[in-house]
């Protein structure tokens, strides 16, 4: 008899991490970057702010798996300026590559140590890492989904991601 074949933990608890940066590259693939400046309200970060916030996410989840605490204080995280589509999806690509390196090279116990997040003494985070993991990949996709709406109110054909959209009605 065969023994079942067991998913590695970064199989078992992310195996959409692999679609989710996918479909975030499709979407990053239509921002039009000569309208970074476009904001649908006063209160909105700005396309491009948002785009380079969401090519820029997953090196936080990296850092997550990097380490067992951030002290924000002591490394202030700064965006990096990125003027083009192509340097956008570069910044992306070399995001996502990292995150899928150090998933996969996690075993099972790196994602049940606790991960903290302080400021100087104040803990505003002290989960265990999959967990943290898991709410930066939802971070991504929220902030993505934030897109797509930036992206239909500039009449920006939105990519269908988990089926068709009314831009891609078959894929």
């Amino acid at each position: 008899m065969a023994t079942p074949l067991t998913p590695s933990p970064a199989a078992a608890l992310y195996g959409d991490m692999d679609h989710e940066l996918r479909a975030t590259r499709r979407v990053l693939e239509r921002v039009p970057m000569e309208q970074a400046d476009w904001k649908p309200h006063a209160k909105s970060m700005s396309l491009g702010q948002l785009a380079i916030h969401v090519a820029s996410l997953p090196a936080f989840a990296t850092a997550v798996m990097a380490a067992d605490e951030l002290d924000a204080l002591a490394t202030p995280y700064r965006e990096p300026t990125l003027a083009t589509r192509e340097e956008l999806l570069a910044q992306l690509d070399a995001t996502a590559a990292g995150l899928r390196d150090a998933v996969n090279a996690a075993d099972h116990a790196a994602f049940g140590r606790n991960w903290k997040l302080r400021a100087g003494e104040h803990v505003m985070v002290d989960r265990p890492k999959g967990e943290v993991l898991r709410r930066a990949l939802s971070h991504i996709i929220h902030h993505r989904a934030q897109l797509i709406v930036y992206l239909r109110l500039l009449d920006v054909p939105v990519p269908g991601l988990y089926g068709p959209s009314a831009d891609e009605p078959t894929m």
